[in-house]
C-alpha cells in the first residue's frame, strides 16, 4: 500500500472573512483532531495549531530506508467512536480508513515459552485458558462477566461524562463503589483466577494507557472486554492513515491545521481565555481554546501562574505521571513469517519490573516488550521480501533521574535486540537494515510530555475521574482540555471520548457573542 505524504493545503487557514465564532485547538493528536471534528460540527470555525511538521501528536509517521514507521499507536479499539466522528461529517469511516480485525488480538509469550492466544472468539479464548491453566477456566468466565458490568458502568455510562463538580463524583460514586473501583487491577484478576501466568495476561491492559495493573482502579478490567466486545483492528497504510483521514474531515468543514505552529502561551483576560501566541510572537484571537497538549504542561509552561488557582505548579509537580517507554523501530533484510502482527513478550518478573518502572524509578536489567510487526497485514509498509518492526519497552519516566546518554540509548537497545533474538527473532542482529530509537528524552523534547511521561498522569484513582484535569478546565474559563490527560485518560478510546465529551461542556456557536 503507497503511504502519501501530508497534503500541502494543511497549511491553509480559514478564512478571515468567515463570521463563525472561532475555536484554536492546540496540538493535532487523535484527542485534538476529533476536538475540532466536533467543534465543526456545533458551529466553530476552527484552527489546530501543530508544532511539529506533520499532524498526528505522538502518532505521527516516519519513512525511513523504504520502511513505513508508524511513531507511536498501533492498536485501533472501539471503532465505533471513529465512526461517529466520520458521521458527523456526513461520511462513512470505511470512505477514507480501511480497517482490519486482527485474529488473534496479539500472542503472549511467557518467560518459560509458555504462549496465549487473546482474540474475540469466546470458544478459542476458553481453549487457550483450558490448555493453559484448565481448574482456571470457571475463574476466567467470571472474570469477563465482571468486566462485561464494570464496562458498562465505566465505559458507556461514565467514558463521556464530564466531572465537572464534586456532585458529578457524588451520583456515580455508588456505581464506583458497586464494581469494587478501590480494587486494582491486578487484585481483581486474582479474586477470579489462580494460575499467575492467566493472572498476568488478564492484567496486563492498563500498561496500554499507562498504568500500573498493581495500582490503578479495576475500572480498567474493562480494557479486556472492549477489546472483545468490538475487536482489535489495524489500519491499513499505517495508524496515520486515520489521522489523514481526521484531517480531511476537518478540512471538509472549511476549517484547517497549521503545522510547524508552536503555541507558547494560552492568553486570558478576566478569568477566561481569549486566544493563544505562538513562539514567533503571532496572536491568535478565539472564542474558545481547546488544549490537546500535555496537561500538565498546558497548566504549568502555557498559562501564567496568576490565571492558576487549582493547578498551581505545585500540585502539577506533585501529580503522578506515567510510565515512559524505549521504542525501537528497526526493518529487516528478510521477513519472519512466524511471528504475528502483535506480540507481548513478557520477561522473567512481573509485578517486580514494574515496581521498579513505576516506584523506584530504576531502568532494570530484564524487561518485557511489546513488538509490533505490521507488515504482518499490510506487506506494502517495508520493501518487498523485507518487514518492519518496533519494539517498545516500558521504562521510567525521568523524574528518576536517567537522562539517556547516547551510550546507555544504545547498551539499551542491544539488550532489546538480543532479547528478541532468544525468544522469537533469532539471528536478528545480521538481518537489521535500518534503526531508529526514541526514549523518554525524546518525549519530552519532542512532545513536551511532562517527565517523558508517554501518557500522561498516572491513571490511579485518586487522578481519575472528577481528581483528574477537568475536560473544563476548573482554572480559566472558555479553556478545555482533550487527550490523555484528562478524563476519561490515556488510549485512543479514551482521547477521543475526552473529545466527544466536549459536546456537553462547549456551547454551541449559535449561542456564542
Amino acid at each position: 500500500m503507497t503511504v502519501m505524504p501530508p497534503p500541502r493545503h494543511l497549511f491553509a487557514a480559514p478564512s478571515s472573512e468567515d463570521a463563525r465564532p472561532h475555536a484554536v485547538v492546540i496540538g493535532s493528536g487523535f484527542g485534538g483532531l476529533a476536538a475540532a471534528v466536533r467543534l465543526g460540527a456545533l458551529g466553530y470555525r476552527v484552527t489546530v495549531l501543530e508544532r511539529l511538521d506533520q499532524p498526528g501528536g505522538r502518532a505521527n509517521v516516519f519513512h525511513q530506508d523504504g520502511h513505513v514507521f508508524d511513531a507511536g499507536p498501533t492498536i485501533v479499539t472501539a471503532p465505533f467512536l471513529l465512526e461517529e466522528l466520520w458521521s458527523l461529517c456526513g461520511r462513512r469511516l470505511s470512505d477514507d480508513v480501511t480497517l482490519v480485525p486482527m485474529h488473534p488480538f496479539y500472542r503472549i509469550r511467557f518467560d518459560d515459552g509458555a504462549t496465549f492466544a487473546a482474540s474475540a472468539d469466546p470458544d478459542a479464548m476458553r481453549a487457550e485458558v483450558a490448555r493453559l491453566a484448565p481448574a482456571d477456566v470457571a475463574g476466567y468466565e467470571r472474570f469477563f462477566r465482571e468486566a462485561a458490568d464494570i464496562y458498562r458502568v465505566g465505559f458507556e455510562k461514565l467514558g463521556a461524562v464530564p466531572f465537572g463538580s464534586v456532585a458529578d463524583m457524588l451520583r456515580r460514586l455508588p456505581d464506583l463503589i458497586r464494581m469494587g473501583a478501590h480494587r486494582s487491577v491486578w487484585r481483581h484478576v486474582a479474586s477470579c483466577v489462580k494460575d499467575e501466568r492467566l493472572r498476568t495476561a488478564l492484567s496486563f491492559h492498563p500498561l496500554f494507557i499507562g498504568g500500573n495493573p498493581f495500582s490503578v482502579t479495576c475500572v480498567y478490567s474493562l480494557i479486556a472486554y472492549l477489546e472483545r466486545r468490538d475487536g482489535v483492528h489495524f489500519a491499513m497504510g499505517g495508524t496515520h492513515s486515520i489521522v489523514r483521514g481526521l484531517v480531511g474531515l476537518i478540512e471538509g468543514q472549511g476549517n484547517a491545521v497549521r503545522l510547524n505552529a508552536d503555541v507558547a502561551g494560552i492568553t486570558t483576560r478576566d478569568g477566561r481565555a481569549t486566544g493563544v501566541v505562538l513562539a514567533d510572537g503571532e496572536a491568535i484571537a478565539a472564542d474558545v481554546v481547546v488544549s490537546n497538549a500535555d496537561t500538565a504542561t498546558t497548566y504549568a509552561k502555557l498559562l501564567k501562574p496568576e490565571a492558576r488557582r487549582r493547578w498551581t505548579d505545585g500540585k502539577v509537580g506533585r501529580a503522578r505521571q506515567s510510565m515512559g517507554v524505549f521504542l525501537w523501530y528497526f526493518g529487516t533484510d528478510r521477513r519472519w513469517p512466524a511471528v504475528d502482527h502483535h506480540t507481548i513478550l513478557l520477561g522473567p518478573r512481573y509485578k517486580g519490573l514494574l515496581t521498579d518502572i513505576f516506584r523506584r524509578k530504576r531502568v532494570a536489567a530484564d524487561m518485557s516488550l511489546y513488538l509490533h510487526r505490521p507488515t504482518a497485514t499490510d506487506p506494502g509498509l517495508a520493501p518487498p521480501g523485507r518487514d518492519t518492526f518496533y519494539a517498545l519497552s516500558p521504562v521510567p519516566n525521568l523524574a528518576g533521574g536517567e537522562t539517556w546518554p547516547a551510550e546507555r540509548v544504545e547498551t539499551y537497545r542491544r539488550m532489546v535486540e538480543k532479547r528478541l533474538e532468544e525468544t522469537v527473532l533469532p539471528g536478528l542482529s545480521a538481518h537489521v537494515t535500518t534503526s531508529r530509537v526514541a526514549t523518554p528524552v525524546h518525549f519530552r523534547d519532542r512532545y513536551k510530555a511532562w517527565q517523558g511521561a508517554a501518557f500522561g498522569m498516572e491513571p490511579v484513582l485518586t487522578q481519575s475521574a472528577w481528581f483528574r484535569p477537568h475536560n473544563a478546565s476548573e482554572d480559566v474559563r472558555g479553556l478545555y482540555i482533550v487527550g490523555a490527560g484528562t478524563h476519561p485518560g490515556a488510549g485512543l478510546p479514551g482521547v477521543l471520548s475526552s473529545a466527544k465529551i466536549l459536546d456537553e461542556v462547549v456551547p454551541h456557536a449559535s449561542t456564542v457573542r
